[in-house]
């Protein structure tokens, strides 16, 4: 008898797991189908699920396709499993590829095409539903995005669209996804949500046609590059009761968060002054983000995640801003700003850069100590609360997994299936984000040390 052996969490159980099942039970003789607890599911980055472990088991036993079904609680539990069981065949999606060949030395293993067609209806459940995505844009991000996503229950990622149909197909193959379109409003009639990761000076007219046409919306930073476009999108999505999300993935990674509450907390006492960093050298002096026309630059590419800290800490109500710029002549873009932001009772320093490098660190200074976090900050893992007493010094270490693109999507889920906004990132402060943003674009208090400035 051959037996296969395969794991999932099963989650909102739809025709898409069903085939999957079914595909691998034709593998063999005998099909054991392992079922995630919620603390594994926790431990390896899952998020969003929603229904019990007793119920995700109920939906695989109901599907008929289980010979037998086991629980996973553990990393490594597979190689002892296989061999327990005597299994012949480890079958996983092909959204997997490769990361399980360490199995080989065990049994075959067997990666399953992933499920295409699946329609919307077929998706569905009573509770909630399985939403259905397309992304817009196929650069590196949206790639980054995709891979993500299957840690997010809830969603199902089905399409893209783009202008060039040959980085479309491209796309859609890569990530095994349902279909590309060339033509927007067929794609919004295909998806109930989607993902906006295009140029920035395209996002508000490819965010605006989508509520308009009564999808929900998590559009990449900068939402807007003008104040006036976002808060036009949020009034928009508030009357249609849509939701429209930033996806400044920071704002909803839990390390972020936790160092947030930390630093108001009073421990380190009044915040005096906050300086964030965040510099990223690209070797193409061709991409986009070198392109004026494409709204290029370390500021509007960077700014957001500093920017995010400050409002996080400080709040919105700044009194002036004054930004030292070094431009490129050749691109007439910034290649590395650094801006003082002027509050009542604090200063903030922001420095962004795609053409300079310098330190990627998070301090917040207080009256009583500081909080330090360490480079990539944005990615928050780890950060310390310093005193002039050193025995004092409290270490913090947090949860970050994958490239934290997964708790956008987690929490945007949240919000369409609960109807409800975010603390994470309030509108607001989304809005604030936005009129910074304009004022720079704009020359307000930018002083450009004009440099020609040479790739070659």
């Amino acid at each position: 008898m051959k037996k296969v052996i395969t794991y999932g969490t099963y989650d909102l159980f739809h025709d898409g797991h069903y085939r999957l099942l079914e595909r691998a039970k034709k593998l063999g003789d005998y099909l054991i189908v392992g079922v995630t607890t919620e603390n594994y599911d926790e431990a390896r980055g899952k998020l969003n699920v929603q229904q019990s472990l007793m119920e995700r088991i109920e939906n695989v036993r109901s599907s008929g396709l289980a010979d037998e079904i086991i629980i996973e609680e553990y990393e490594g539990q597979k190689v002892n499993d296989i061999q327990k069981y005597n299994v012949d065949i480890f079958a996983i999606g092909s959204d997997w590829l490769g990361k399980f060949d360490y199995l080989n030395e065990y049994c075959e293993v067997t990666y399953l095409e992933r499920t295409k067609g699946v329609s919307s209806t077929e998706l569905r459940n009573d509770k909630y539903g399985v939403l259905t995505l397309g992304v817009v844009g196929t650069g590196r991000i949206a790639h980054r995005f995709v891979k993500e996503a299957r840690f997010v229950s809830g969603v199902n990622i089905e399409g893209a669209f783009g202008r060039t149909e040959s980085k479309l197909r491209t796309f859609v193959e890569d990530h095994e996804l349902n279909f590309y379109e060339t033509n927007y409003d067929t794609f919004l009639e295909k998806v109930d949500t989607v993902y906006i990761a295009t140029p920035h000076n395209t996002h508000y007219e490819y965010a605006k046609r989508a509520l308009e046409a009564g999808r929900h919306v998590l559009c990449e930073k900068p939402a807007t590059l003008k104040h006036a476009q976002l808060e036009e999108l949020f009034l928009l999505a508030s009357e249609k009761k849509l939701v429209f999300a930033e996806a400044v993935k920071t704002a909803y990674a839990p390390g972020f968060i936790r160092m947030v509450a930390v630093a108001k907390s009073g421990l380190i006492g009044e915040i005096v002054s906050i300086d964030a960093s965040f510099t990223k050298l690209y070797e193409d002096e061709s991409a986009r983000e070198f392109s004026k026309d494409d709204a290029g630059g370390s500021f509007t590419e960077l700014a957001t995640y500093p920017l995010l800290a400050i409002t996080k800490l400080l709040g919105t109500k700044v009194i002036n801003t004054q930004a030292y710029s070094y431009w490129s002549n050749e691109k007439d873009v910034d290649l590395f700003t650094k801006m003082n932001l002027q509050y009542k009772s604090a200063i903030a320093t922001l420095k962004v850069g795609i053409g300079a490098k310098t330190e990627g660190n998070l301090i917040i200074s207080g009256t009583k100590g500081y909080v330090y976090v360490p480079a990539p900050w944005w990615l928050t893992e780890y950060f310390e609360v310093r005193f002039e007493n050193q025995s004092n010094n409290k270490k913090y270490y947090c949860k970050f997994d994958g490239d934290g693109l997964r708790y956008e999507l987690a929490e945007f889920v949240s919000m369409i299936n609960n109807k409800r906004g975010s603390h994470k990132l309030l509108p607001n402060e989304s809005l604030h984000f936005a009129k910074i943003v304009e004022g720079f674009l704009d020359g307000h208090n930018v002083i450009k040390l004009e440099k020609n400035h040479s790739f070659k």
